[in-house]
C-alpha cells in the first residue's frame, strides 16, 4: 500500500513556529459578551470556540490580556451570539482596538439587547444566544487558556431551530451559517449535504 508521501506531495511544517497560519480551517465565529467594571458591555469576536462535549458546556480560547478574560474571572458569567453572514461587518467592528482611555466606541455601532439569565448582551439579529456561567479555567496554552462555561439559557431563532417537518438542507438555505475561514476569510453556508455516517454508529 503506498504512503501517503506518494500520493501527494507534502510541505513539512517548522514546529518552532505556531503551525495555524500555514493552511485554511473552518471555525465558527461567535461573539462572546461580558460585562466591564464600570458597568458598559463588551462584545468580542472569538473563533475558536464550541461546545465542550454533548452535555450543556461551551469554551472558547482567550488570553488573560483581553478584557473578556478579566470580566469572567471576576463576574462568573458571559453570554454568545452567533451572527449571521448579513452581520458580518457588526462582528468585525468588534474587534477594533481600544482607546488610550480602554474605550472600544466601535461597540456603540452594534446593537444588543439585554440577557435574561445572567448579567450580560447578545447581538440583536443573530440566530443563536448562550447564556453560561463560568465552569472552569484551562490555563497554559502558551499565552493563552481555555474558558469553559455552563450554559444556563439558551434561545434560537424560528428560522434557525431545525424542525422534523422541515428539511434539513431547505433550513440552511434560507438561513445561512456565517463561517470564519482561518487565517483572514469567512464563508457564508447555505448549501449542504447530508453526511454519511456508517450503520450503527453511536454519539
Amino acid at each position: 500500500m503506498q504512503s501517503p508521501v506518494e500520493n501527494q506531495r507534502l510541505v513539512e511544517l517548522d514546529m518552532n513556529l505556531p503551525i495555524w497560519d500555514r493552511f485554511f480551517w473552518v471555525a465558527p465565529l461567535v461573539l462572546v459578551g461580558t460585562m466591564e467594571s464600570d458597568g458598559s458591555h463588551d462584545l468580542a469576536p472569538k473563533h475558536m470556540a464550541m461546545p465542550m462535549g454533548w452535555e450543556n458546556y461551551f469554551g472558547f480560547v482567550c488570553t488573560p490580556r483581553h478584557h473578556t478574560y478579566s470580566n469572567i474571572k471576576r463576574d462568573g458569567v458571559f453570554t454568545v451570539s452567533y451572527p449571521r453572514p448579513e452581520q458580518l461587518v457588526l462582528t468585525s467592528l468588534a474587534a477594533s482596538p481600544r482607546f488610550t482611555k480602554d474605550e472600544k466606541p466601535a461597540l456603540q455601532a452594534l446593537p444588543v439587547f439585554p440577557s435574561t439569565s445572567v448579567d450580560g448582551v447578545l447581538l440583536s439579529g443573530a440566530y443563536m444566544f448562550l447564556e453560561c456561567e463560568l465552569d472552569r479555567f484551562v490555563d497554559g496554552f502558551g499565552v493563552n487558556s481555555l474558558i469553559i462555561g455552563r450554559v444556563v439559557a439558551a434561545r434560537v431563532a424560528e428560522d434557525s431551530e431545525r424542525k422534523d417537518e422541515v428539511d434539513d438542507q431547505a433550513m440552511v438555505h434560507e438561513a445561512p451559517v456565517l463561517a470564519y475561514l482561518h487565517p483572514g476569510r469567512f464563508a457564508s453556508i447555505a448549501d449542504s449535504l447530508s453526511f454519511p455516517f456508517p450503520s450503527g454508529m453511536k454519539k
